[in-house]
């Protein structure tokens, strides 16, 4: 219970002080929202829901997810607090956990957003909906998004930065990790790229969870998504522990 307290308290201090930062809102609110209403609000041609959805999920966790570690590290460490934190008497480990909890949190409630504005202007029906594929898959997307984020976080100094940073990692997933066109379809040259990306495996799940039919078995995705995840931490905290711990 006592090593509980202040990984909350982190929690709660992130939430209340950064989590509405205007870099925040931009890129991990106002963004994914408007990818998702392009897409989903009704025009003229019909939208293919089996398709698209996948896509726009994946898209609002990584814009949220990485957006929200740009700012709450980089602030941090720019006006020291993060080093206040490193003097606690838990591990770097426990400490960077609990710095991405939200994050993992905002991405699987901005999942939300377009499986509900899908639901509301596509009539598309619940129960057609693998539950039991979308949940852990939008969690380990979640997870494997905000340990990218913390990865970029923790190697800039300044919050422009790290966008930037981000970005060099964020938009060329839009077209090679299979969101929108299926990674079977591109060039044979980009195809290697797109498989050392987690984002491929994440993408691929969320079809089998809407669509029946994804590229990789589902065991096989989630197997792939956690290895990212314990690669990513660990370059992160060694990253931490090099470069921030004196």
């Amino acid at each position: 219970m006592t090593k509980l307290i202040p990984f909350f308290s982190i929690l709660y201090k992130d939430m209340r002080n950064y989590y509405l930062k205007p870099p925040n809102i931009s890129w991990g609110i106002v963004f994914p929202v408007a990818w998702t209403l392009m897409f989903f609000v009704r025009s003229e041609s019909p939208v293919d829901l089996q398709q698209l959805l996948p896509g726009v999920v994946a898209l609002s966790i990584l814009f949220g997810t990485t957006s929200m570690l740009a700012v709450t590290i980089t602030f941090e460490r720019r006006s020291r607090s993060f080093e206040r934190l490193l003097l606690a008497p838990f591990s770097v480990h426990y400490l960077m956990l609990a710095k991405t909890s939200g994050a993992i949190l905002f991405g699987v409630l901005n999942a939300l957003v377009p499986v509900i504005l899908a639901c509301l202007f596509s009539g598309l029906e619940l129960l057609e909906i693998r539950w039991g594929v979308l949940v852990p898959a939008v969690v380990l997307i979640s997870i494997s998004s905000t340990f990218l984020g913390l990865m970029i976080a923790v190697s800039v100094r300044e919050v422009f930065e790290a966008q930037t940073f981000s970005n060099f990692f964020r938009f060329p997933m839009v077209f090679l990790c299979g969101l929108f066109i299926p990674v079977q379809q591109l060039p044979v040259l980009l195809r290697p790229l797109s498989y050392m990306l987690p984002l491929t495996y994440g993408v691929d799940a969320l079809r089998t969870a809407t669509h029946g039919v994804g590229m990789l078995p589902v065991a096989a995705s989630f197997t792939i998504l956690i290895a990212f995840c314990a690669v990513l931490f660990a370059i992160s905290i060694r990253n931490v522990s090099r470069n921030w711990v004196y």
